[in-house]
């Protein structure tokens, strides 16, 4: 494979072609729906990037906004052990994340808030991982401007925040399961 040469523009263009593709299908799948995405599950191999990305340390607080099934919640207690903290507003996953949490005996180190993203207090985090569509990224950014300490760390998967420069961007062109990924890392 050529690396400054035509051999690299199909991997680019399929890799945009693929983003385009993910954020049409959520922008789709939230029209008529007042969550800041739909429920999208990262593969376990894009979770570890992220928390990796983050530098996410032992007894650090995290904050997972849209934690979904709380994979990067749970994967951050057990893996990393940081105090992990998800925010869900959907009944059912809520429900389906804190019960794996239980069962998995995380509960000293792990939670999900049923509740608004937009609602919550994130001053004590250390890092965030966020998965939203880019109109709640941009929706979500002055609350995060006012609340985050110096020194905050933000992994945004895919969609990046308008406004922001980010410190680090990683291209994960095959996840294991056939998709690429982008990853902006940012800090406060």
């Amino acid at each position: 494979m050529m690396r400054n040469g035509a051999a690299v523009r199909p991997v680019r263009m399929i890799r945009r072609l693929c983003l385009l593709f993910l954020a049409a299908a959520f922008v789709l799948a939230a029209q008529d729906d007042e969550r800041a995405a739909p429920y999208f599950p990262t593969p376990e191999t894009i979770v570890v990037r992220m928390l990796q990305l983050g530098e996410l340390q032992p007894g650090e607080k995290m904050f997972d906004l849209g934690s979904g099934d709380g994979r990067i919640v749970i994967m951050a207690a057990q893996k990393f052990k940081a105090d992990a903290t998800g925010v869900e507003i959907d009944d059912d996953l809520w429900n389906q994340s804190s019960r794996r949490i239980r069962k998995l005996g995380l509960q000293k180190n792990a939670r999900i808030i049923h509740g608004d993203i937009f609602q919550q207090d994130y001053s004590s985090a250390d890092l965030l991982t966020i998965y939203l569509l880019p109109r709640s990224n941009d929706k979500l950014r002055p609350l995060l401007e006012r609340q985050l300490k110096k020194g905050t760390r933000i992994v945004a998967h895919d969609f990046g925040f308008t406004g922001w420069t980010p410190v680090k961007v990683v291209d994960i062109d095959d996840d294991g399961e056939g998709r690429s990924h982008r990853l902006f890392l940012y800090k406060r």
